[in-house]
């Protein structure tokens, strides 16, 4: 609702109104940006000190005033302090982004290799070393950054000097940071309902307001998630245009329980697959040392989501392959006939782009969701998961190499540690060294085979250890051996002081041996084993109507057949009648104008053909009941 003129705002005059807002920002956020974008400046503002050797504050807005980096906007349009301080803030977090991939492409060119696309080990430790954090960096970023300097030095015959001769300035997202706002430009509270939030903010009346009074107060009420506790405090949102409507991305902040880096009884193991992303199970730490497994785990199969994320990659693959064809005919003019083809194609890509982004987003907060259930589900303080970073697929053909480095893991370990800690639950990576290879029981190396119905067939999906003869599917012995590694080297588990997280860096060999499943009692079962011949059966199975005669009753002759399809001597109806209905027949209507007197109740053969009912159903009137004493 706008507050000055009363009137009711429908959701397309909203967005409209936002998006104006928005496109203010995003240009002067990009201006901002350009004039910024080298290697000195973002050196400044990475370094976190002032010209005068005074600490920068950790909002940006307020470090690039420090700085002096300021931006207006276009001239004849007239805007608040608050809309500059969020045109600054979402350059400041760009800019001081572009300081590790500045470093980390330093370290590439520095330490660049005789072939790029087959490193050394020695080459390899090297360009770690050069590289900050290279040592446990993942090794497809560095192949990554790799890939895209050769493609510079085959174009112009040398190497970059920095990211900025690299890449072009990046643009700027098209939202509204009103974390960087106050009062008087935005407020949030709860409504009337625990479910209910109501945003203020001012918005321009027009794409170009010219003065303060093209700027007026609009009242929007928000309908909170469920996940968002009732006590939780609310802080302002994030706004964006999205298929013509405003999505807020609302922050929020409540207590939680905190998690322990030690200490931990009950953990659960999380192995990485491919068709099978996740394999999951509980184990348990006892006073005497051993280990034991809660229950059999459980999967996380996402092979038709899976299948479609695969669709759409070899769908950008072909339309890229189209656009950089139609790029190279055009020669990047506008005159050309192919110039509308081929923005039609980058249009395609981007829509593309956008369902891949999508569902790589529901797939890992899907799986993320079900990772932290399962450990909640078994009382489990902590998630021990693989550590793939440095996961590089080779030797395994083409396409699977594709498949397995565009996988979500990166995503969906984010999201688990943000859904786990609102549980109190630990997230902690392990070593993925010996997780699938060794036996959970015994460790000693593992026989993988096909299925296990043909143990002489090698596969990789079916583990045999001829040791101590455990057998089972490889995730579910890999998530074992994950548990409980995590729990015998849980005393050193460290905490990243630049990004929060906690990790097993190392593994121990002494504490190792410690890491076995010990197994559980089964329940004992009776031996269904075949000791003798099978019983012979006739060819010829017994009527439905018994040939036999009925014996003598009083209500009738002697030598009739049984009425219906009731047996001789039977007290009960039969299976068939208690399974469909009562009587005579199978499930018929019992409203419309046909409605047999048999079959309201019955159970027979046929939809429209229904036997005659027994004599039974219907008692028979006694004649002595009314008759009264004579005494």
């Amino acid at each position: 609702m706008d507050e000055k003129s009363g009137h009711i705002l429908s959701a397309a005059a909203l967005a409209d109104r936002a998006g104006w807002a928005v496109d203010l920002v995003s240009a002067m956020a990009a201006e901002l940006t350009f004039l910024h974008w080298s290697a000195g400046d973002v050196e400044v503002l990475a370094s976190g000190q002032d010209a005068g050797g005074k600490r920068l504050p950790s909002n940006a807005w307020m470090a690039l005033r420090r700085l002096g980096w300021t931006v207006a906007p276009a001239e004849g349009v007239k805007v608040n302090d608050r809309i500059v301080r969020m045109a600054q803030e979402q350059a400041g977090r760009t800019l001081r982004s572009v300081k590790w991939r500045t470093d980390l492409t330093a370290g590439v060119v520095v330490s660049w290799p005789t072939d790029p696309g087959k490193r050394t080990p020695e080459e390899w430790d090297s360009v770690r070393e050069a590289v900050p954090g290279g040592l446990h960096l993942p090794s497809s970023v560095i192949n990554s950054r790799t890939r895209q300097i050769a493609a510079f030095l085959r174009k112009h015959g040398r190497l970059p000097a920095d990211v900025f001769e690299l890449e072009a300035a990046p643009h700027t997202g098209r939202m509204l940071l009103l974390s960087a706002c106050d009062g008087q430009q935005a407020t949030i509270e709860r409504a009337d309902g625990p479910g209910r939030a109501m945003l203020r903010l001012q918005l321009p009346t027009r794409p170009d307001p010219r003065s303060y009074r093209d700027w007026t107060w609009v009242a929007c009420p928000i309908t909170l998630s469920p996940t968002i506790p009732a006590g939780a405090v609310l802080h302002l949102p994030t706004l964006r245009i999205h298929q013509g409507r405003v999505r807020a991305d609302l922050a929020y902040t409540h207590a939680v329980p905190k998690a322990r880096l030690a200490g931990h009884a009950v953990a659960l193991g999380v192995d990485w697959g491919l068709n099978t992303l996740l394999s999951a199970g509980a184990a348990r730490l006892h006073d005497d040392g051993q280990i034991t497994a809660l229950g059999t785990g459980a999967m996380f199969r996402t092979g038709g989501v899976l299948a479609k994320q695969h669709r759409l990659r070899r769908l950008s693959e072909h339309l890229h392959t189209k656009a950089d064809h139609y790029e190279r005919l055009t020669g990047c003019g506008t005159g050309h006939p192919l110039t509308a083809k081929h923005a039609v194609l980058a249009e395609e890509i981007r829509r593309v782009s956008a369902r891949r982004s999508n569902l790589n987003d529901a797939l890992a907060r899907a799986a993320a969701r079900w990772a932290v259930d399962q450990a909640i589900a078994a009382g489990a303080s902590v998630i021990y998961i693989e550590d793939l970073r440095s996961m590089e697929a080779r030797g395994t053909g083409r396409k699977m190499n594709t498949r397995l480095s565009q996988t979500v893991r990166g995503m969906i370990v984010d999201r688990m540690r943000h859904l786990a800690a609102e549980s109190g639950i630990a997230v902690a990576t392990v070593p993925a060294r010996n997780t699938s290879k060794p036996c959970p029981r015994c460790l000693l190396p593992l026989r993988h085979r096909t299925a296990p119905d043909r143990p002489t067939t090698p596969g990789w999906k079916w583990a045999i250890c001829p040791s101590c003869g455990y057998q089972g599917d490889r995730d579910q012995g890999a998530w074992q051996r994950i548990a409980a590694r995590g729990l015998t080297h849980q005393a050193r588990t460290v905490t990243d002081r630049t990004t929060g997280t906690m990790a097993i860096r190392t593994v121990v060999d002494i504490l190792e041996t410690r890491a076995v499943i010990t197994a559980t009692a089964t329940t004992s079962r009776r031996d269904r084993s075949k000791t003798g011949p099978t019983r012979p059966s006739t060819t010829r199975p017994a009527p439905r109507r018994r040939r036999a005669p009925s014996p003598t009753t009083p209500s009738g002759p002697a030598g009739k057949r049984p009425e219906g399809h009731v047996p001789t001597g039977r007290t009960r109806l039969p299976r068939a009648a208690h399974r469909h209905q009562n009587v005579t027949t199978i499930s018929t209507p019992t409203t419309g104008p046909h409605r047999p007197r048999g079959a309201a109740l019955g159970a027979g053969f046929h939809l429209h053909t229904h036997a005659t009912p027994p004599r039974w159903t219907e008692p028979t009137q006694d004649t002595t009941s009314c008759t009264g004493s004579r005494s």
